[in-house]
């Protein structure tokens, strides 16, 4: 146990723990999104899903697990980069640039996590532990979460803040997946550009799955 905590203290470690931890992440965020994309079935389906989550009794340890998952992410990326600053207390005074300029994105991931911390905090209070209303389906009672979010996104101001909190959910993927691959050793001249263009990918794939529930309904489901 002492050599695991001076393995987590060291910067080595604590990278792998952030590629690690980020790598869990990502795969929940294309899970989920696999999910919602049951709106675009029938709001049957999408409340079956939805029911299906919340009444096995497994979802209270998943979410346990995704709680730490996120803070232990969250926590070890900001250490880090306190740690990276006291230990350049002096800005170069020639920026570096092409290949080894660091990118604003780059430079703010941990403003991007705090900022992701918020979305979902916000996202759970209006869904989770929003409004909640009922409809039955072969003599079972459940929740109708499809009314919810038909609700929800009727707002212009909560498509608009969904949409931007999730550009930023989108720039952080692309760069992390890449990112934690590299730091768990999969860095190579050969495969770099190739880690690159999967990221981007997912995390296009990824926003543009969660994207398209807030349009659909916000375009298609005007005044219902």
């Amino acid at each position: 146990m002492e050599l695991f905590m001076r393995i987590m203290k060291s910067t080595i470690g604590g990278k792998t723990l952030v590629g690690i931890t980020g790598l869990s992440f990502a795969l929940f965020l294309v899970a989920h999104m696999a999910g919602i994309m049951l709106m675009f079935v029938s709001a049957e389906a999408y409340n079956k899903y939805g029911h299906a989550l919340i009444s096995n009794p497994a979802i209270y340890i998943a979410e346990a697990g995704l709680i730490v998952i996120f803070v232990a992410h969250l926590a070890k990326a900001i250490q880090l980069t306190i740690k990276n600053n006291q230990a350049r207390p002096q800005k170069y005074h020639v920026a570096a640039s092409g290949e080894k300029a660091t990118t604003a994105v780059q430079k703010t991931l941990w403003a991007q996590g705090l900022l992701i911390l918020v979305f979902v905090i916000l996202h759970l209070n209006t869904f989770k532990f929003g409004t909640i209303y009922y409809v039955t389906y072969d003599g079972e009672t459940i929740r109708d979460l499809h009314r919810l979010v038909i609700e929800v996104f009727q707002s212009p101001a909560y498509v608009g803040g969904y949409f931007v909190a999730l550009l930023i959910l989108g720039f952080h993927v692309k760069h992390g997946v890449a990112s934690a691959f590299q730091t768990l050793g999969v860095n190579h001249p050969k495969y770099t550009p190739m880690l690159k263009t999967i990221s981007l990918l997912y995390a296009l794939v990824v926003v543009g799955g969660f994207i398209a529930q807030p349009v659909y309904v916000f375009l298609f489901h005007k005044g219902s």
